[in-house]
This record gives C-alpha cells, structure tokens and sequence, in this order.
C-alpha cells in the first residue's frame, strides 16, 4: 500500500531533453503518459512540468539548477528517481510546495466538486484524497460514509470537521494526521472512523482551550495520540473508538463501551504505567444506543476517563470516571 503522497528531490541538473528522456518516455511506455501545460504558475526561477496517465493517475516535475528537482505523483516513479530522498511537504521550497498543491487540489476539485466548498479538507487531506492507492477510498469516506457519524449526510459531517481545521491547529502536524485515515484501496469504515475519533479528540481539547501535540512518544516505545497543554496543564490523551454494537459481538452498548476501554487499558495505557487520560469515543454509536450508554455510565476500568458522543452540528455530551485533569466543560455538556 502506497503512502500519503510525499517529494521525492534530486540534487542533480534536469535539462527539458533529460525530462524528456529519463521521465516522460518511460511513463509513455508503460503507462501510456502525456506531457500537459500545467494549469498553475509556480513564480521563481523553476521549470515546472505536469505529466498525466491513461489511468487517471498524475505527476509532477519542478526543477532549477540551483536547487536541484522535486517530483510528485500518485503513479509510479521512474527508475531515474528510485533512490532520491522523500521529503514532506514543509521540508521543500515554498514555491514548489504550493504550486503542487495547486495543482493537485485542481484535480481533486475536478473530480469531486464537492470537495471545493470544504477548502481546509481539501488541503489538510490531499496527502491521502490525492495518493496512489488511498484516493478514491479516502474521498468514498467522506462523500458516501458521512466520515463516520451514523444518521447523518456528507455536508453536515465534512463541515464539522472543516470548521475545526479552519482553526490551523493540527496544520503543524498535517502529514501524520492526515496519514491516520490511510491509503488503502477500498473503505474500512472501522478503522477510518477510529481515525476520524483523534480528530474529534482534538477539536475537544481545543474547544476546550488546551494546545495539542499528536503522537507522543513514552518511555515504554508506544506512542499516546496527544498532549494537552495551556499554562497550567501538560497531560496525555489516549483516544479508543468503541464499534457499533451491531458491527461487534459485544452483546450491546454497554459491552461495547467496556469491552473496548478494557483492550485499550489492558494494553498499551496498562504498558504506560498510568498517567494517561482516557478518551472513549462513542460518535459512530446511533441515539438509541448511546441513550443506554448515557442511562448507565458504564465504567471503563481505566482513571481517568471521559466518555462522550460527538453529533456533526457540534454538540457533544459525555461523563467523565475518575478525576480528570482537564477543564472540558466549554466543550462537552457533562451529564454528571
């Protein structure tokens, strides 16, 4: 399975004749590549170049001969550029970096209009929307699977997450982020969705004022989703997802909800040592059975824990377990 759509940079000098040779003829034969004026201008002293495929696939080629070449595509790579360096997308000249977005978010405009009322989607996601493998799976997610939430429609779930991208919180950390939804070729609604809870996490937190950092590294070789910082508050943020209680053997909500914190406590908070702050997301639960969850409260055998379910029109209500070091109550209406 490809990964989310990175540079690949060469040092060396491109002339149009070694464009021609080294990439465009082999792309020719074995893909059936044709050379198209780009639809952008990138400014600066670079030569841009814009190759596309008889299946759908595109790439791009921008070179100088001060700073070398930077190649992108969700095709293959020619065999002139196997063993160049990856870079992502802050690591490469700002010129390059924003006319391949450019023309990449033209593409993906042009295949999904939709997707061109939601501009913070557009970009946070094009590492995914527009990759190898991962772009007609990760744009069906949104389009046809409302990213997740159950009794809802596409526009109302993909504002939701517009809204909160708008914020430019999670814009440092775009390519691990947007890597969470994956790149495979077909839809696996559990795990997106799974995916699409750390960002239901995150907008909690800074709804709720903190700073977040995905991806914490701890001493035990695991990473935790996130820290919570502001003045007084450094705190870790493990994020599980129960299934529906249709999609799992649990016998309802309830088990649900216990059976899946139990995994996450008995394994990689249970290896943390503690210290950690639960989050048990119940967003892909629908009103009947979040109602048992909610009547109940179950407990989730971890401390501290917050249990919650998100609705796309922003409203999110929950319980907490335990004494829970964060202030949330600008973001979750607590029934306790």
């Amino acid at each position: 399975m490809a990964r989310p759509l990175r540079f690949r940079y060469s040092p060396e000098t491109w002339s149009e004749q070694r464009v021609r040779h080294d990439i465009l003829q082999p792309l020719r034969s074995n893909i059936g590549a044709t050379a198209v004026a780009p639809r952008h201008e990138i400014g600066a002293d670079w030569t841009t170049h814009r190759f596309e495929m008889q299946n759908g696939d595109v790439a791009l080629f921008a070179h100088n001969d001060e700073d070398g070449a930077y190649w992108m595509g969700n095709t293959e790579t020619p065999s002139s550029l196997w063993r160049t360096e990856k870079f992502d997308w802050r690591e490469v000249p700002y010129h390059v970096a924003r006319w391949t977005q450019r023309e990449l978010l033209s593409t993906l405009h042009e295949e999904d209009p939709w997707l061109a009322d939601y501009p913070h989607i557009s970009w946070f996601f094009l590492p995914v929307f527009m990759s190898k493998d991962g772009r007609e799976s990760t744009r069906a997610f949104f389009r046809e699977h409302a990213a997740g939430f159950p009794d809802a429609g596409r526009r109302e779930t993909t504002r939701f997450f517009e809204d909160f991208l708008e914020t430019g919180a999670l814009d440092e950390y775009r390519h691990v982020m947007s890597g969470k939804l994956g790149t495979s070729d077909h839809v696996d609604r559990v795990r997106m969705s799974a995916a699409m809870a750390e960002f239901i996490a995150a907008k909690i937190l800074v709804d709720a004022g903190y700073d977040v950092v995905p991806e914490i590294e701890v001493t035990t070789g695991h990473s935790l989703d996130f820290r919570a910082r502001d003045a007084e508050t450094n705190v870790l943020v493990e994020v599980t997802r129960p299934q529906p209680p249709k999609n799992r053997a649990a016998s309802g909500p309830v088990a649900a909800v216990r059976d899946t914190a139990e995994t996450k406590t008995n394994g990689q908070l249970a290896e943390h040592g503690g210290g950690a702050t639960l989050f048990v997301d119940c967003s892909s639960f629908r009103d009947d059975a979040w109602n048992a969850v909610r009547g109940e409260q179950p407990d989730v055998r971890h401390r501290p824990a917050v249990v919650y379910r998100a609705r796309p029109d922003g409203h999110v209500e929950g319980y907490r377990k335990g004494s829970v070091p964060l202030d949330l109550t600008d973001a979750i209406e607590f029934l306790d």
